[in-house]
């Protein structure tokens, strides 16, 4: 059974088992989808929680979690390793879509702070409403994209 808890701080809710804590940020979710395909028994699209890390090992959730390009999805895992960034860092951009970046990203907020990111889909167009993180208000189409992942 896992549990779900709000984090606040704009970094979205926690979902843990004993082994894992997925972090899931609708502010930056872009509906790729890899969540969903990769694993339909922990990714729920139509349930709430949508989110239920105990339905596959917490190595396979981690793995999973890693296909998100947005980096909406993140996940710490109970006394194992932070995720690995990608090195060297890879950027890709989407058609008609944002930048997406993998590897130690760091990114400077409006607010002039910095974030650590693993991964990150970034705005091209300026119309974001989440700066400076796509979020797919210009209307971007989004689904069917290359992501840049590798199969």
């Amino acid at each position: 059974m896992s549990t779900g808890s709000d984090t606040g701080g704009g970094t979205g809710k926690a979902y843990s088992t004993e082994d894992i804590t997925v972090t899931f940020d609708g502010g930056r979710c872009l509906h790729s989808l890899e969540c969903v395909r990769g694993l339909p028994d922990v990714f729920h699209a139509e349930k709430r929680p949508w989110i239920d890390p105990a339905g596959a090992p917490a190595d396979r959730v981690a793995e999973v979690i890693h296909r998100c390009p947005s980096g909406a999805l993140r996940y710490a895992l109970t006394g194992g390793p932070p995720e690995d960034p990608v090195h060297p860092t890879q950027v890709h951009p989407v058609e008609a879509g944002p930048l997406v970046m993998r590897g130690h990203v760091v990114i400077t907020l409006p607010d002039g702070t910095h974030r650590h990111e693993t991964r990150a889909a970034l705005c091209r167009c300026g119309s974001t409403a989440n700066v400076p993180f796509c979020d797919g208000s210009a209307g971007c189409m989004l689904t069917g994209k290359d992501w840049g992942q590798k199969s």
